[in-house]
């Protein structure tokens, strides 16, 4: 497929915008590193969701939403739609709670919340791992799914695709900073939705597919298309919907649906003007990200069984790419190849749009952990703030160029999402404690790490090696969750607490909720008079439930006003606009400070 004279115009006039956007905000950037990495803590939550929004939107995501219902139907769709509940539960919980702490990384938590060398330890150790470890991760897989897109839109090398994509990304995030990031993303979110809307539309229009009422009762797909797994089949209910909705979301760190926030998340959040513009930029983010954007791409997903049943009739109809990352992701751009010139330059662009959104986004979330927590915080603490700028824009620099090698060595963007649940599997529930129960401590959070990572690499490499039968991926997760579980709460009990002074300090400065404090109000008296706890908790509990009701019933809402079962599609949009009222009715209860 050639891009006509137009579509490269319009590709030219896209990157020009994208880098001029970073350029302007240049110089602002490099004054200070509150500046760089938070944008002075003065954005609105509109600015901040939609960011939180562009960075998921990742050029990868369309091509595993298509690898996942081509594979197994829309109900495959659970292992992430899972996350709604983990989404709502930072939303409700912990959003106020990191702004809160006013911290420059969610890093820097660990010496708000622990004590002693072990917690600058768990600090500079944490940065390195997620800083450059499962952030390279992501950022490879991203950079997997551009290579692939370029091969089949514009029948580039992927050599040629990292070097050009990850230099433009490169310029503009490192000279901006994330006020730069935010004021780009929000142009990207656009074009990245413009572009998903146009795929989906051009799809329909296809003669193979017929349009929607063509596509839905096509044979191709008859047995893709529920909302929920086969319950004839108690293996793929279990792996599809009861893992994911009974262990997954809480057990789990994956980058934007971290347990207790985190990340890049906490990021947006911690760059917030307040409070109360912290949850809302997490409400918003979780309403467009789950609610808003994934029809487009299932709709690409199921028209492309019809055009191209099979791998084969993919490798027939592309015979120039790559045959070791040739596979059912490869669908989504593959359809793009219908699209009329001038439109398909526009949608090539908003797959870069969510290409650069992402990576920029990850690059400077690394950077910030490299600089500030490791850097500032263990080598060199007294330089000034432009040093330290400089430093976050070299460290971005060599994040681009680690995560562009491992692209070059993934084959599929599904290899990535497992592995990283896999590494992760375990820890969620740490994360979603600390704040809440003063028990935990800095060997919890340790033990969780190594232990998790150890049950990974056991049932990657070993497992299998001396005699037992592979598993799948939901069965070790399962396992490795127990195992990692068991571990940190035993090392939990046999280990001493945190000093009582870190964590009183850290009550009064966090005022979490609950019981699980009650220790410490009890030594010192430091509850604030009047203030009532269990009414809050209750008021964000009611909210966390609604607002996981009123997600899933857009999701299936909209499947349904699809599907053309407009009477329950109806109700679906019926019970998602009472949960948003009790929402807003209940929101003042739930304890904001600023």
């Amino acid at each position: 497929m050639q891009l006509s004279t137009l579509d490269w115009g319009v590709l030219c006039v896209y990157g020009l915008v994208v880098i001029s956007l970073g350029l302007l905000y240049s110089r602002k950037a490099g004054s200070n590193t509150k500046e760089y990495f938070l944008a002075g803590r003065s954005m609105p939550w509109w600015l901040l969701g939609t960011s939180m929004v562009a960075t998921t939107f990742s050029s990868d995501t369309p091509n595993l939403i298509s690898d996942l219902v081509r594979n197994g139907g829309v109900s495959q769709n659970w292992i992430w739609w899972a996350f709604v509940i983990t989404g709502m539960c930072t939303v409700f919980f912990y959003a106020k709670l990191w702004r809160r702490s006013g911290v420059i990384t969610d890093i820097g938590f660990y010496e708000l919340r622990y004590s002693g060398k072990k917690a600058a330890f768990l600090r500079g150790f944490r940065a390195i791992y997620l800083g450059v470890f499962f952030n390279v991760m992501i950022m490879a897989s991203v950079t997997l799914s551009a290579i692939k897109i370029g091969e089949v839109l514009l029948g580039i090398d992927k050599y040629t695709i990292v070097l050009v994509a990850g230099a433009t990304t490169l310029i503009y995030s490192a000279t901006s900073g994330l006020r730069g990031i935010l004021m780009t993303d929000l142009m990207l979110f656009g074009i990245s939705m413009t572009g998903a809307v146009l795929a989906a539309f051009y799809a329909l229009q296809l003669p193979e597919v017929g349009g929607l009422s063509g596509l839905i009762t096509n044979p191709n797909i008859a047995n893709k298309i529920s909302f929920l797994p086969d319950f004839s089949d108690p293996s793929e209910a279990l792996t599809i919907l009861i893992i994911p909705i009974a262990v997954q979301w809480w057990s789990t760190w994956y980058p934007g649906a971290e347990p207790g926030g985190g990340g890049y998340s906490a990021q947006r959040m911690l760059a917030a003007q307040n409070e109360k513009n912290a949850l809302q930029a997490a409400l918003w983010f979780n309403i467009a990200h789950y609610a808003l954007r994934p029809w487009p791409w299932i709709i690409v997903a199921l028209a492309s069984l019809i055009v191209y049943p099979g791998i084969e009739d993919l490798a027939l109809a592309f015979p120039n790419v790559d045959r070791s990352t040739l596979g059912h992701d490869m669908a989504y751009p593959a359809m793009l190849v219908f699209l009329p010139h001038g439109l398909l330059g526009l949608v090539v662009a908003s797959l870069i749009a969510a290409y650069m959104s992402t990576i920029s986004t990850h690059l400077n979330w690394g950077a910030s952990y490299l600089i500030d927590d490791v850097y500032r915080r263990f080598y060199n603490p007294d330089c000034g703030e432009q040093h330290y700028v400089r430093m976050g824009r070299f460290s971005t620099l060599g994040l681009m160029l680690i995560s562009s090698w491992v692209a070059l060595q993934l084959e599929t963007a599904m290899q990535a999402f497992q592995i990283l649940l896999q590494i992760g599997a375990g820890t969620g529930l740490v994360f979603l404690l600390r704040w809440f129960w003063w028990r935990i401590n800095s060997w919890t959070e340790i033990a969780a790490m190594v232990i998790s990572f150890l049950t990974a690499l056991y049932f990657g490499f070993v497992h299998t090696q001396i005699g037992f039968q592979s598993w799948s991926p939901s069965n070790t997760l399962v396992v490795s969750v127990a195992i990692t579980t068991a571990g940190w709460l035993v090392i939990t009990m046999i280990t001493e607490p945190e000093d009582n002074e870190t964590l009183i300090n850290f009550y009064r400065k966090i005022r979490p909720l609950g019981p699980g404090w009650n220790t410490i109000i009890h030594q010192a008296d430091v509850k604030d008079p009047g203030t009532d706890n269990n009414s809050e908790l209750t008021a964000s509990l009611m909210c966390w439930f609604l607002g996981c009701v009123l997600i899933y019933s857009c999701i299936f809402g909209t499947g349904f006003l699809i599907y053309g079962d407009i009477a329950t599609g109806f109700i679906c949009m019926l019970v998602a606009g009472l949960s948003a009222w009790g929402i807003h009715k209940i929101f003042p209860q739930i304890g904001l400070l600023s």
